[in-house]
Parts: structure tokens; C-alpha cells; sequence
């Protein structure tokens, strides 16, 4: 699917050769890289614009949201011309935007919502990511005590998963069959935060809980050992972005979904449009972009991909696409499921 895509976008930006982008450079700055997906996305966008004769560089903000604004501030110094930013506080972000907009750099807001209608905002259909995470949790415990594991509350992507897990969780909140018995963000997404709000709701609710719907990999490895510390693992958990440890887990049974939203895809294409924008083609001329708006009334210029989810019934997928070997998916797994069996 990305290379007809990206085919589309180089078509409409007019890259018919590589040449085109040799006097390109792109900065991104990244939030950190706690995450195991970031490295992947990274290595996505530095092989499109190696690909595309662009140069790269780049900033890990740590996860500060000042330090960030000051890495931006010196990626436009080094005289970028064409900004990918993922966002460590999509408000706190807004300044680096129009110190961008001041140099005419075009931004690319990557996979973080950023509320600014100068930047392409980019990300996987993250209502329907939760959508998917509470569609297989339900599967698993149509009845029952929940737990909700929210992400960080300073990522939109946060509250949109939490709405999309809301929609197919609501008929059975509302008949009784389920009860979300706690609930918390987890502050900058680390998953020691997820372990302990779980923790601590565990101890609340005297292990009475029968699911864990979790934003994220990183969340759902923090309530997998919260639950392990219990003795309560191989209750439905859900997670999202096809980490490497979250797909062994579906593979042991610890964790019932991994939404995969796969990076390659996504930093690939974020670095063609950034190409594409960086050689003057509008926003909305970027082949698949709609126009959408943010739950605040912002109107946006946006791309959206299609996620997968993964759980025991379709565990090749992620081998047969190259996303990880099967012998990390099926590290201490005996009788599990396809191919691990």
C-alpha cells in the first residue's frame, strides 16, 4: 500500500527524479525514544530520503517539551527545508509551528495531532485503533470488572483511542455487563507509570478485575507485570503499534491485541510529503489528504492510514511482512498459536 501512495505523492509533487531533492534537507524532531517504534519509524524516513537524494537530521527532545521548541528552533537554524515533528505536548508545540512558518518551512505533525492548520497532520486512524483494542478485549471478557489505561494526557492520540474504545464499549457498560472499575492516564506514556496506576487499582478493587484495555505496547507491558506480580496474567489486555515484546506476549497469551500500525509505512510516507512540501507543493495537492477537524473546531489538512489489529489468529501477518522474524515472536512459546505451534 505505501508505495502506491508515495508513487502518488512523488506524481504530484512533480519528483520525477531523485535529483530534485538533492538540495533537500529534513529535519525531524522526535519527542524521545522510549519506545521501541520510534527507531523504526527513523530508519523508515532516513532510507525514503536517502531514497529520494534528501538529507536528514535530527533532535530527541527527552521527553521535554522545552527542549523540544529549542531543538526545532536549531534544526531551522541549520537551514532545514521541511520540518517532521513529533510532538511531546501538541499545545506547548504551537510556537516551533510559527517559527517554522516565519522561514516558510513546511511541517509535517507526525502521528501527534498538532493543532495548527500550517501543519500536515499524518498519524493512523487512532479512534478506530481503540475501536479495534476494546472490540478484542470485549471478545475475550464480554463480562466483567475493567481497567482503562489511558496514554499520556498531554498526546490528543490519548483521548481519541479513549473515545473510539468508549463506542464499542458503551452498549455493555450501559446493559451492566461490564464495569470500568478504574481509570488513568499514564503520564508520558512510560510503561513503570502504566504498571503502577494498575498496580494500585488492583490493590483498590482486591484483584477483582477481569480486563485491561491499555493505549499502547509500552502500557499494555506495564499491566502484563502489574497482573504477573498478581498471578492474574492471561486476562484480555490490550495494546497498540506491533512492538516486538507486545507480539511475543499475544504469543505467550499475556496480551490479546496489538493494534499494528506499521511504521515503515508511516515514516516513509511522512518523508515523501515532506519532500513533496519542501519543493512547493500545497498541502492539500498531497495525493490522499482530506480535510479534517480536530474535536476543537481546528480545520486541518490530514492523511490517515489504516491500522491492523494482531492477536492469536493472525500472528503470520506481522512474520509473512518482514515486521519481526518468527523466532522473536515465538521466544518461549510451546504450543502457541500459528506459527508458533
Amino acid at each position: 500500500m505505501h508505495r502506491t501512495v508515495l508513487a502518488a505523492v512523488l506524481a504530484t509533487a512533480g519528483l520525477g527524479a531523485a535529483a530534485q531533492a538533492q538540495d533537500i534537507t529534513v529535519g525531524v524532531s522526535w519527542s524521545n525514544f522510549q519506545e521501541e517504534r520510534w527507531k523504526t519509524d527513523e530508519a523508515a524516513i532516513r532510507a525514503a530520503l536517502e531514497e529520494a537524494g534528501a538529507g536528514y537530521v535530527s533532535t530527541d527532545a527527552q521527553s521535554s517539551s522545552a527542549k523540544q521548541l529549542s531543538d526545532v528552533e536549531s534544526l531551522i537554524a541549520q537551514g532545514v527545508d521541511a520540518l517532521i515533528i513529533l510532538a511531546q505536548d501538541s499545545q506547548a508545540i504551537g510556537p516551533a509551528v510559527q517559527a517554522a512558518a516565519d522561514e516558510g518551512i513546511p511541517v509535517v505533525g507526525y502521528d501527534r495531532l498538532i493543532e495548527d492548520p500550517r501543519a500536515f497532520y499524518l498519524t493512523f486512524d487512532n479512534v478506530e485503533v481503540g475501536r479495534m483494542q476494546a472490540r478484542a478485549v470485549l471478545e475475550q471478557a464480554p463480562e466483567g470488572n475493567y481497567i482503562i489505561v489511558k496514554g499520556s494526557p498531554t498526546d490528543p492520540n490519548a483521548d481519541f483511542l479513549r473515545a473510539g474504545q468508549q463506542e464499542v464499549l458503551q452498549e455493555a457498560l450501559d446493559s451492566g455487563a461490564i464495569t470500568i472499575v478504574g481509570e488513568a492516564y499514564t503520564d508520558a506514556w512510560l510503561p513503570a507509570n502504566a504498571q503502577r496506576n494498575v498496580e494500585q487499582i488492583l490493590t483498590a478493587q482486591d484483584n477483582n478485575v477481569d480486563a485491561i484495555v491499555a493505549a499502547n505496547d509500552g502500557t499494555a507491558g506495564g499491566a502484563v507485570a502489574a497482573l504477573t506480580a498478581q498471578g492474574m496474567q492471561g486476562i484480555p489486555v490490550s495494546g497498540q503499534d506491533g512492538d516486538h515484546a507486545a507480539l511475543n506476549r499475544i504469543a505467550l497469551g499475556t496480551q490479546t491485541v496489538s493494534v499494528w500500525k506499521d511504521a515503515r509505512e508511516l515514516g516513509r510516507t511522512a518523508a515523501e510529503i515532506a519532500v513533496a512540501m519542501a519543493n512547493g507543493t500545497e498541502m492539500t495537492d498531497i495525493e490522499g489528504a482530506q480535510s479534517w477537524t480536530s474535536p476543537s473546531g481546528t480545520e486541518l489538512t490530514a492523511l490517515f492510514l489504516t491500522p491492523v489489529p494482531i492477536t492469536a489468529d493472525n500472528l503470520t501477518t506481522v512474520v509473512e511482512a518482514g515486521w519481526i522474524t518468527q523466532e522473536a515472536l515465538c521466544q518461549g512459546v510451546t504450543n502457541g498459536p500459528a506459527p508458533c505451534n
